[in-house]
């Protein structure tokens, strides 16, 4: 999975912060076809066509990436490569295990899934077992797209770790996150 750019600029001076400019990456978003949907906070897992399991995993620049990794993007700002491990060798392993078993003899379809539960991540989602999250499967409906009203839907207790924008035709992404904006100032 290559990195998900996010839909508005980041503040040079507070990466975890956006401004009000719209990323050309992400533009799409606001002048066509985008279907919001709910982004879960866990680990990215993929179920490739052959069946094969891999983890999400990010590599800093100058360390050694492990043993039969894919590589998909290296970020030209952080120099951190994005790829893939076996699953059998990430440290979600036993996590992952778990939640095939919570899903039982169901057949899963190849593509990417987000593992949450008590041993991911600090469980931000509240899960009382370890899930399997099909990308994409939660709708939410009407969601606006301009800086401001959506600002003011994250700084109001938006109830999740943000959106992912899917364009219908051609499977682009864009993000956005609750934490991406500050929280508004006190008036003195």
């Amino acid at each position: 999975m290559k990195k998900i750019p996010t839909l508005f600029q980041r503040d040079p001076d507070n990466m975890s912060k956006v401004l009000p400019e719209v990323n050309l990456a992400a533009e799409w978003v606001l002048s066509g076809p985008a279907i919001a949907t709910r982004k879960f906070d866990g680990t990215c897992i993929m179920l490739d066509p052959e069946g094969q399991w891999w983890a999400r995993r990010e590599v800093k620049p100058g360390k050694t990436p492990p043993v039969d990794y894919r590589a998909e993007e290296t970020d030209a700002n952080t120099g951190k490569t994005v790829g893939w491990e076996p699953i059998g060798q990430s440290s979600f392993v036993k996590a992952w295990h778990d939640a095939l078993g919570y899903v039982g003899p169901v057949e899963l379809e190849p593509g990417t899934y987000e593992l949450c539960g008590p041993k991911v991540n600090g469980n931000p989602e509240g899960f009382d077992r370890h899930t399997l999250i099909r990308h994409g499967c939660e709708l939410i409906e009407e969601f606006p797209t301009d800086f401001d009203g959506i600002a003011e839907l994250m700084r109001s207790g938006f109830p999740f770790e943000g959106v992912v924008w899917h364009h219908p035709l051609d499977g682009r992404m864009a993000k956005i996150k609750r934490r991406d904006f500050a929280p508004r100032r006190a008036s003195p």
